[in-house]
């Protein structure tokens, strides 16, 4: 699962998605979204075939990305870090595009794409189980209540869900929901149990994207 996020110290984790928030997959086909980047990805150049994709397979993947999201990502007081079936392929593709260093990723191995029976989305425990007991903020177009619950009944600091709309990706609002998150957690500095209330709380919301400009 790789190197977890060390206990409750230090900033938050910010858990990113890649097909959604980076990559508005949903938008009108055949439209890419204003200050968006089409990338297309050699199917033949990605480790895994794992993520979805809305095109028809052995095609390329189209991808689109907005080159100033890295930046705004950078400003956020988190470790940022690949939650996403991109996986290491995440770095080698994305990141370059949209402004990233290479991040750590979560390694989802057995568990990617594997549906469970009680609705959990599969990536919720590996990344609490990566967390460790650290704040963190989960940033995909997936989540739902029975993850939210599961985060809350399992993860002992807080956890933000923050659900973004496929069809638009990140925007203004997003990322101010996500600051607002990180100024609420708990550091070595502050007492722990105030924060884990308030952030618990925080984590049974879904902010949605805005649909004003970026």
């Amino acid at each position: 699962m790789g190197t977890t996020g060390g206990g409750a110290a230090g900033r938050p984790l910010l858990f990113l998605d890649v097909d959604g928030p980076l990559n508005p997959y949903a938008a009108k086909p055949h439209k890419r979204p204003p200050g968006y980047t089409t990338l297309r990805v050699p199917r033949d150049g990605l480790a895994r075939e794992g993520h979805r994709s809305p095109l028809v397979r052995r095609r390329p993947l189209r991808v689109w990305l907005d080159p100033r999201d890295g930046a705004e990502l950078l400003r956020l007081d988190y470790e940022l870090c690949w939650a996403t079936t991109w996986m290491a392929d995440a770095n080698r593709w994305i990141a370059p595009v949209v402004g990233l260093p290479e991040l750590p990723f979560v390694d989802f191995a057995d568990a990617l794409l594997q549906d469970r029976p009680d609705g959990i989305h599969w990536k919720t425990a590996p990344l609490v189980e990566y967390a460790d007991g650290r704040p963190f903020a989960w940033v995909d177009d997936e989540q739902g209540d029975p993850d939210r619950a599961y985060v809350t009944a399992h993860h002992r600091a807080p956890g933000l869900l923050h659900h973004v709309n496929p069809r638009i990706g990140l925007r203004d609002d997003d990322f101010r929901a996500l600051a607002d998150f990180a100024r609420g957690c708990p550091t070595p500095g502050r007492g722990m149990r105030e924060g884990q209330r308030e952030g618990q709380q925080e984590g049974g919301l879904s902010p949605r994207s805005s649909r004003g400009p970026r």
